[in-house]
């Protein structure tokens, strides 16, 4: 019985071996044909293309006398459709609204994330060919280049899902790419209640302080929920607003009826034409905003974005990497010193803390899930030091948020009211 398990298995592996190899040949005689006939993948309607392709299909498989079950035969049509108008492999699961990141990690290798943990797809590419023809038909709605000359790409894809990708000679085992999935749906506040992110109390604080206009940094790892929280917050801001929002690779979904997007451009072949953050941001203080929103902190723009809170633009918000809350503040001076910052180290402190209000951060936690862990209150600089309040923590043991110490009286926030609540 073992041995026939065995043979069963290698058997299996043998076929699925077969049917890989089948499919490059396949592709290439469906294009022909497609082309001969005069019928355009790209135009085609769905149902026609459908209909042309098993039948081209069946007529290769009859041709070559294959011994292919219905099956499989099923499978080739699908997988013939996705190369021929989708992503090939990765079509499917682009599709799966249980998947949030796709992994490769070069053609053998693809992994997705489900539930906030990793595990195998279970899918491969046929060969790095094979990953680059559907690298090069991601790209090419967004204009962005990948090769030899420009090895990295940051993209996003037409439904909104981000992709960053990587290739030789750089990439060492073939392409990698890594595609965070736009969701379908836009998150709600219900639903980071729903997933235990964070407790009503604390969703109620942030949404006063959004609509009295505080200035907030959103920190966390890779992954740890900063764009989705950043989503759900600008859900808050007050309709008759004007916000601009400005990222490197557009991703965020925005919940308010008057928004102005803006994205970073990147070199041209000649190198030329690179339009970065810190240029935008200095644009968009001419177009009248009442909101900025900075999709990410990455280098020099961090001046310009502190300057614009510190100059008549509150309630704008950005997001960080950094590893908790102190560590953010400690970002946001070493991107200043990145920007020429040539004043004293108390200075940029003291402006720091003028232009910030909150910084809450975001991480995950065991099990994969993901937590608002701390919102911290950002108060003073006194003799060099950052005077901060932690008004909301979570506590993994108990596995609770807790409030770690009361409000000062007369903190920073303290007086700014709206109809409805008062912080």
């Amino acid at each position: 019985m073992v041995e026939l398990d065995r043979f069963s298995s290698y058997y299996k592996l043998k076929k699925e071996d077969s049917l890989q190899g089948l499919k490059p040949r396949l592709h290439r005689y469906l294009v022909e044909r497609l082309e001969a006939e005069g019928v355009s993948a790209a135009r085609a309607e769905q149902k026609t293309l459908e209909r042309t392709t098993e039948t081209l299909i069946e007529a290769y498989i009859q041709e070559h006398n294959l011994a292919v079950n219905r099956l499989d035969r099923t499978r080739l049509v699908r997988d013939m459709l996705d190369e021929l108008v989708g992503y090939g492999p990765l079509e499917g699961l682009l599709k799966d609204d249980s998947v949030s990141d796709i992994l490769v990690n070069g053609p053998d290798e693809i992994y997705v994330e489900r539930h906030g943990r990793l595990e195998r797809a279970g899918l491969s590419f046929v060969d790095e060919r094979h990953v680059l023809r559907v690298l090069q038909r991601m790209l090419a709605p967004s204009g962005r280049r990948l090769d030899e000359s420009n090895p990295m790409v940051d993209a996003r894809l037409p439904d909104g899902s981000r992709i960053n990708a990587i290739i030789a000679p750089l990439a060492l085992d073939g392409p990698d790419i890594s595609i965070r999935k736009a969701r379908r749906e836009r998150m709600e506040a219900a639903d980071l209640l729903s997933m235990g992110s964070l407790n009503p109390e604390m969703l109620d604080f942030l949404r006063l302080a959004v609509e009295v206009r505080c200035n907030i940094l959103v920190s966390g790892g890779t992954g740890a929920g900063k764009t989705t929280l950043l989503n759900v917050l600008s859900q808050f801001i007050q309709n008759d607003h004007r916000v601009i929002l400005v990222e490197d690779a557009a991703e965020l979904q925005l919940g308010h009826p008057h928004v102005v997007r803006l994205e970073t451009r990147p070199p041209n072949s000649e190198g030329k034409g690179e339009v970065t953050a810190r240029d935008i941001v200095r644009n968009i203080l001419r177009m009248r905003p009442d909101r900025i929103v900075l999709g990410e902190v990455r280098h020099v723009e961090v001046m310009d974005l502190l300057q614009a809170m510190n100059t008549g633009h509150d309630g704008s918000m950005s997001t960080l990497h950094a590893n908790n809350s102190s560590d953010a503040l400690a970002r946001l001076e070493m991107l200043a010193g990145f920007s020429g910052f040539k004043g004293s180290e108390e200075t940029l402190r003291r402006m720091i803390t003028t232009a910030i209000d909150l910084i809450i951060h975001v991480s995950r936690v065991a099990g994969g899930r993901r937590k608002v862990t701390s919102i911290m209150e950002l108060l003073d600089s006194r003799d060099g030091n950052y005077v901060t309040n932690e008004l909301y923590r979570y506590d993994p043991a108990a596995d609770r948020y807790v409030r770690p110490s009361a409000r000062p009286e007369g903190h920073k926030l303290a007086g700014r009211s709206i109809a409805g609540g008062m912080l």
